[in-house]
């Protein structure tokens, strides 16, 4: 029965959560109306400036995934170049860390505030704008609130043994990351996957270098979602959608392969920060150092990629002949 009770809350928390990760993105884009797509446009003109437009559109979207489709759909379109894709993916691999930095704030005790506020904007107010931010600061209180209930819902987890022993064992780094990469291909949100992540740090059940793990394999679970909607597209999407997964592989491995020296890194700079805040710092270090490390040469794996999967080429229609040119 205690079993059942942990799972039942659980799953309530997690539906929850998820629920309001959409809800909340759906305010935020119900704000900013056809406004997102002339930024996209405008701001990507150079590499950096299309990473920075990357980092405030995810940060305000609060989905990496949902931004890097949009692109993908842009770029389909032609109203974004690949190139200027490049820089909007990198971007979005930094803006999706606000999510678990706001997290780990664990203010899940008061998302009743934000809840009850906006629950009013939305049904007192006449203002269609007013009502947007109520949806907005509404989802923000029922994400908290799905959070609670997890970290509520996991704090009996860390009294039973073959609990212990099995969140020990992603401390393995291939397996801590193929467990992260599987849960969120299963839930669609690394967000979802990296908030457990540190909920569970949060209670101790997770040692840091196996959330880190487990962030790390989310970062790559987020590609099934951009892979999919790159399929059936023009080549210059297909491009887009490669390129997020190959800067993903890359950091990955190399994040795997540099683990330990990384969470000491970590553990230096957060200091003496809880354990869920140090991963949320994990998590922005490793995203930050990746763009970093690949924006230089963003530009050539760009043309590598523009070789291996190149344009259709364009057959000329040929002209018919009159009767008068026969």
């Amino acid at each position: 029965m205690a079993y059942l009770q942990i799972g039942l809350l659980l799953l309530s928390g997690l539906v929850l959560f998820l629920f309001a990760l959409n809800y909340l993105s759906e305010g935020l884009r119900a704000i900013s109306g056809d406004k997102l797509q002339g930024w996209l446009r405008k701001f990507t003109r150079n590499i950096m400036t299309g990473i920075l437009t990357g980092v405030v559109v995810t940060t305000l979207l609060d989905s990496s995934s949902a931004v890097i489709i949009m692109t993908i759909a842009l770029v389909n379109t032609r109203a974004l170049t690949f190139r200027q894709a490049v820089g909007i993916v990198l971007g979005a691999n930094i803006g999706t860390t606000f999510s678990s930095e706001l997290i780990a704030f664990d203010i899940g005790r008061w998302a009743g505030v934000p809840m009850a506020l906006g629950f009013g904007l939305m049904f007192l107010s006449r203002r269609e704008a007013l009502a947007q931010w109520g949806q907005v600061l509404l989802g923000f209180g029922m994400l908290f609130l799905g959070l609670f209930l997890m970290e509520e819902a996991v704090q009996p987890l860390k009294h039973l043994p073959q609990v212990v022993e099995w969140m020990k064992g992603l401390a393995d780094p291939v397996r801590g990351a193929l467990t992260g990469a599987g849960v969120t291909v299963l839930l669609q949100s690394s967000s979802a996957t990296v908030g457990m992540a540190v909920v569970l740090s949060g209670q101790n059940l997770l040692t840091l270098a196996a959330g880190i793990a487990l962030m790390m394999g989310a970062e790559l679970g987020t590609c099934a979602d951009t892979l999919v909607a790159s399929i059936g597209r023009s080549r210059a999407a297909i491009r887009t959608g490669l390129f997020h997964l190959l800067f993903n592989v890359l950091s990955i491995v190399a994040g795997l392969l540099l683990i330990e020296p990384f969470t000491e890194l970590v553990r230096q700079v957060s200091g003496p920060a809880p354990a869920g805040r140090q991963l949320a710092n994990a998590h922005v270090l490793f995203n930050v150092f990746g763009v970093v490390l690949v924006a230089p040469f963003a530009a050539l794996v760009a043309g590598r990629l523009e070789r291996w999967v190149p344009d259709r080429p364009t057959t000329a229609r040929p002209v018919a002949l009159t009767s008068e040119q026969n």
